[in-house]
């Protein structure tokens, strides 16, 4: 039951009597309603290379609220212009008692070429349920890309990508938000998930078309868990998440279905993390401040290296020293250059940025790479204000 994805001809029987299962419409064709000059605030959500080079990026419009909506973008430059809004996704219906949003997902590019988008759904900012969909893009590179039609995974929300394991499983990671986030009108709604509310990990062994509920980590003050796992080279998953007292860790030995008691791993700010393995076989890791700081600000955003599976970490590289930056996700390219995005003081400049650097530049500490560069523009709301267009601004 758990690992059942809703099709759509469930999903439109369910929908007259529960909004939260409508079918989300993906547009296309988003301008000129979700142009930069009618958008005003900034939150990043992924960014991803597809086969042919082209980036593309997505972050949330309207607030980090029961407003919120997707909005995706592409470069076909490495990132030295960017196109207009190409793709929306906003559920928000007026003739609802309560708001419905998109607020939380990802974007990952397969062993296929194929371009998933991750994104969630709930009444209000979280009913107790919510719901975790995809649409998948089999033609990301070409001149006009066609998504599929929505598929719902489970409940809950992924923020982060999947990762493959040796096997050729590929894991998703799937967070159901504890009891204390739900929206009060929802509380009693759906309490037989509440054995669930936790850091949850699905499994594919069929490149994506069923996915099921191997496990998950519950932990001590969680703050929408935002985890992470990294298969460590002896076999064993090591997964991070979020919490309200820094980063934790838990690990498996059984592939995600059983995992160790949770334990505290770093300091950190109550803020979204990046780890990921990159071809050299380190592994890398973005976050605010010194590996065992934990600052008074979401600033200071720094990359370092791992050359022990996450026992130490080596070098480090300040991608953005302002206050006001969160919330990375990134890819490494085949070339081996990092791309990081993340966001700048999401209500009042609402910017999304993206660093390019190596693994060189991280040791180094300093951006030296012939590609490299800091705050490179992906998006600006110009409702905010009236400054140049992100596609007038060159890198």
């Amino acid at each position: 039951m758990a690992g059942l994805g809703i099709s759509l001809a469930q999903a439109q029987e369910t929908a007259p009597a529960d909004p939260g299962l409508a079918l989300p419409v993906i547009n296309t064709a988003p301008l000129p309603k979700y142009d930069y000059d009618r958008l005003d605030y900034g939150m990043t959500i992924g960014i991803e290379r597809t086969p042919k080079g082209r980036i593309w990026a997505c972050w949330v419009g309207g607030g980090d609220n029961h407003d919120a909506f997707f909005v995706l973008n592409s470069s076909d430059d490495d990132g030295k212009s960017w196109s207009k809004p190409r793709v929306v996704i906003d559920p928000h219906d007026p003739a609802l008692d309560d708001k419905r949003r998109t607020i939380v997902g990802n974007l990952w590019t397969d062993p296929l070429g194929r371009l998933w988008l991750f994104f969630d759904q709930s009444l209000t900012h979280f009913d107790g349920r919510n719901g975790n969909w995809y649409t998948r893009c089999d033609n990301p590179d070409s001149e006009n890309p066609v998504w599929s039609t929505p598929v719902r995974i489970w409940h809950g929300c992924s923020l982060n990508k999947p990762m493959i394991l040796s096997d050729g499983t590929w894991l998703l990671n799937v967070s159901l938000w504890d009891e204390g986030k739900i929206n009060p009108k929802y509380k009693e709604k759906y309490r037989e998930l509440d054995s669930l509310r936790m850091a949850n990990v699905f499994a594919s062994t069929d490149q994506g078309k069923t996915w099921v509920r191997r496990g998950g980590v519950r932990y001590p003050q969680p703050q929408f868990d935002e985890h992470h796992i990294i298969e460590r080279k002896d076999g064993t998953l090591w997964m991070t998440a979020r919490t309200a007292n820094g980063m934790w860790e838990s690990v498996s030995t059984d592939k995600g279905k059983t995992w160790s008691e949770p334990r505290k791993y770093l300091e950190h700010i109550g803020s979204r993390h990046f780890m990921r393995r990159l071809q050299s076989g380190r592994i890398l890791m973005v976050r605010h401040g010194a590996v065992t700081e934990k600052t008074k600000f979401r600033s200071k955003l720094t990359a370092y290296l791992s050359e022990d599976e996450g026992k130490t970490w080596v070098g480090g590289l300040m991608l953005d020293e302002r206050r006001g930056i969160s919330y990375p996700d990134g890819f490494q390219a085949p070339d081996g250059t990092i791309y990081i995005s993340y966001d700048h003081n999401r209500d009042f400049d609402g910017e999304i940025l993206m660093a390019r650097f190596t693994e060189k530049d991280i040791l180094d500490g300093k951006f030296g790479g012939r590609k490299s560069k800091p705050k490179i523009l992906i998006s600006k709301p110009l409702g905010l204000d009236k400054l140049p267009a992100p596609s007038d601004v060159t890198n």
